[in-house]
């Protein structure tokens, strides 16, 4: 009998539920305090803010690999009957992009912060210091990561705007499982 932690044919067990749905609140926080932290006029308040963004940062590298390595391990259940060719294969893709977005990401930020003039520590959420990446510190340099963490924030923000609109299309259009098999292990998930 298979247990609700591990994914099984039809359904994603526990693990990978709590992974998912903690790194998607992670990552459409860091969307919001991103966007807030960098329009505030307090300088005080926004370096606080920029501090938390790092942090959680940080944790959204961390619980990434995590998650990629618990997917390495365990299968994707099966698609239902009722996703077609095309989707079956633009799909991989897709959740392809989305592993790579949230990796790419949160290194670009580590980057900026590498390369940064400012030497500001990144000390994440109190608790210690991140090593700097073995970057060079530049102004042309912390240039470019700042341009590629702001591509990527708009690139990653399609993504997961294109990801949502999916998962609710299956839900309320289909009317499969493709949604409800990541909401709970024990919900009845038979392959449509």
């Amino acid at each position: 009998m298979p247990t609700l932690i591990t994914n099984d044919t039809t359904r994603y067990g526990w693990a990978a539920i709590v992974l998912h749905w903690l790194i998607a609140a992670i990552v459409i926080g860091q969307f919001v305090l991103g966007f807030v932290m960098v329009r505030l006029s307090s300088q005080r308040t926004a370096f606080e803010l920029i501090q938390l963004h790092k942090s959680f940062g940080f944790l959204l590298l961390g619980l990434v690999i995590l998650r990629i390595a618990w997917r390495l391990g365990n299968a994707a259940p099966a698609l239902p009957r009722s996703v077609g060719p095309l989707e079956r294969r633009v799909a991989p893709l897709v959740h392809f992009a989305l592993y790579v977005f949230q990796l790419a990401l949160p290194l670009s930020g580590w980057a900026l912060v590498s390369v940064s003039m400012l030497e500001i520590p990144s000390v994440p959420f109190n608790l210690f210091v991140m090593p700097d990446l073995p970057l060079a510190e530049s102004d042309p340099a912390e240039s470019f990561w700042t341009s590629a963490h702001w591509y990527l924030a708009y690139a990653g923000i399609g993504l997961v705007a294109l990801h949502i609109a999916a998962a609710l299309r299956h839900h309320f259009w289909l009317k499969d499982t493709v949604l409800t098999r990541m909401l709970t292990p024990s919900s009845d998930h038979r392959a449509e």
